[in-house]
């Protein structure tokens, strides 16, 4: 028999709906689910990555990143080009209001971040960080 309260699958679908959970509270009036933050958080690393290369990044399907790109869109945070090294691909770039809203929703994501893992002592953190990178490999 399965214990489901021991289950490593069961457990991180809680964890995760903790997280979305505390995310949506720290960003109630901005109107971004989790993985638009993500694609935001990648752009203000490194503005003007294609489509292709945030979905290999996010480890979002192609399809995916086009809906969540294009609500990005609707909200005035990013634009698409047309990639000047390949023309049949789009480059993501932030606008002006984007590359903006990073000094309001960095510390929003660092506030939300130090709620969810508030349990954890900080070489916590670092263990679960490590584990979940090996997970995600």
């Amino acid at each position: 028999m399965i214990d489901m309260e021991k289950n490593v699958g069961f457990l991180l679908a809680k964890a995760y709906q903790r997280a979305s959970a505390i995310f949506k509270e720290e960003f109630e009036g901005y109107e971004l689910t989790p993985q638009q933050f993500g694609l935001l958080g990648f752009l203000w690393q490194e503005d003007g990555l294609s489509q292709a290369e945030l979905s290999a990044r996010s480890q979002i399907d192609r399809t995916t990143i086009g809906g969540l790109i294009g609500r990005l869109e609707k909200e005035g945070l990013v634009k698409r080009l047309v990639h000047p090294h390949d023309r049949r691909a789009y480059q993501v770039c932030l606008t002006e209001l984007g590359k903006a809203m990073e000094d309001q929703l960095a510390p929003l994501a660092l506030k939300t971040l130090a709620r969810f893992t508030a349990p954890l002592t900080d070489r916590e953190v670092e263990t679960l960080r490590h584990l979940l990178n090996k997970l995600r490999s």
